[in-house]
């Protein structure tokens, strides 16, 4: 019966140790990230709406701040899903490019900016902590992955535009180069 008391204790324990982990997170991350969601909001109704709507339309001019600058820009300031919202004010032709960039976005900025997708922050912090366990810090990681992210949504963004050019080209669509709202 031995086997019985500590099959059933093994999996007392296994719950035990997920309300552990939610303890930990409701402690730790979940009011981090609602300071920065507060932060964030306050930016924007600061800056106004207007100002962050005309920032993306003169982003869409060229494949830099399409690519580098507006997906790390709306990631930060409105997160995951809306973000992607953005390329609302990009001509049709770059939508698909820019969806490419800022949906990758999402998942790169969580070492750095938690607040972006914390949905999928076990992802980050599931690396973090075996690179806690190795003795390094999770700092230096948080940066790598931010930076090879932005160079990655840039490299995403472009590809996809050569690619919907192609596309559109061989299926004789031609797409809008203007903004219509």
């Amino acid at each position: 019966m031995d086997w019985l008391t500590n099959a059933a204790d093994d999996f007392m324990n296994l719950f035990r140790a997920g309300a552990e982990t939610f303890v930990d997170l409701v402690t730790g991350i979940v009011p981090l990230l609602i300071m920065l969601l507060v932060a964030m909001n306050a930016l924007i109704r600061l800056v106004g709406e207007e100002r962050v709507e005309l920032i993306a339309k003169k982003s869409s001019k060229n494949p830099l701040t399409r690519y580098f600058v507006l997906p790390v820009i709306g990631t930060f300031a409105l997160a995951n899903p809306m973000t992607l919202s953005l390329g609302k004010f990009l001509p049709e032709k770059y939508k698909p490019s820019y969806y490419a960039a800022a949906s990758y976005s999402c998942h790169t900025h969580n070492g750095l900016f938690p607040h972006v997708n914390p949905g999928e922050l076990f992802v980050f912090l599931g690396i973090a902590a075996g690179i806690t366990t190795l003795g390094f810090e999770t700092t230096e990681l948080a940066l790598r992955y931010f930076l090879v992210g932005v160079f990655t949504n840039f490299l995403r963004g472009w590809v996809t535009d050569l690619t919907t050019y192609y596309v559109s080209k061989q299926q004789g669509v031609k797409l809008k180069e203007t903004v219509d709202l």
